[in-house]
């Protein structure tokens, strides 16, 4: 995908195309944003984040609460907040640059794209890296920086799954205990035709607002990203 988008941006550059009417520059520009989503998923905190987020409304047994539209939005601002160093490094060394008319459109794309590099490997496990190495048939590589997006991007959002994966786990094991003791106990008191889930989600929910949860689990998501 985003070896597609540096093919146009630099057909965009090329002095044929530097004569384009305002009006397919914005039909181009909005093309542009159907990638946007995409982008947003696999090059961002957000895959880890949302999936983290999802596994603490599971576990607390409460279906749609908070509703999907609340945990979304969450976790499109934990992104922001947490990309935030990536983004401005993008902003300043690329784009400004490039919009003042200091460098053309390829070596902006190189230079924003250098930044994101950098987060992407931050956040990699090598194993998944050289997985993808391997299937690629890619003996080595000069440099990390070297490493083709191509390779990279899967690499990174397999790595965001499995720590999203072991976070969900780790967040999960407490709530399932309470569940376990609550049917114990219903058990022991013959109380069998109630559901536990009755009596454990007031419980779960009880525990997760004295604890704090929501600060909690936003400082755990935010200090989980390695620093680039």
């Amino acid at each position: 995908m985003l070896d597609n988008i540096a093919t146009l941006q630099q057909t965009l550059d090329a002095p044929g195309f530097q004569n384009l009417s305002p009006q397919i520059k914005t039909a181009l520009f909005l093309g542009g944003l159907a990638f946007l989503s995409s982008a947003l998923v696999t090059l961002t905190a957000f895959t880890r984040i949302v999936i983290v987020l999802s596994f603490v409304r599971r576990a607390l047994s409460t279906q749609e609460i908070p509703p999907t539209p609340v945990i979304l939005g969450l976790a499109l601002f934990l992104t922001l907040f947490v990309m935030h160093d990536t983004f401005t490094a993008i902003e300043s060394q690329a784009i400004q640059p490039y919009l003042h008319g200091q460098v053309d459109g390829a070596a902006a794309w190189q230079t924003g794209v250098g930044a994101l590099r950098s987060f992407l490997l931050a956040q990699t496990r090598r194993d998944d890296l050289l997985l993808f190495m391997e299937l690629a048939g890619v003996e080595g590589l000069e440099s990390p920086e070297s490493t083709p997006l191509r390779l990279l991007i899967p690499a990174f959002v397999i790595s965001e799954l499995k720590t999203a994966f072991i976070m969900g786990f780790c967040l999960y094991l407490p709530f399932v205990l309470i569940d376990l003791v609550v049917s114990v106990i219903l058990m022991s008191l013959g109380m069998m035709m109630m559901p536990p889930v009755v009596v454990s989600t007031p419980l779960k929910i009880l525990l997760f607002v004295l604890i704090d949860g929501w600060q909690l689990i936003a400082r755990a998501l935010s200090l989980s990203f390695e620093p680039r």
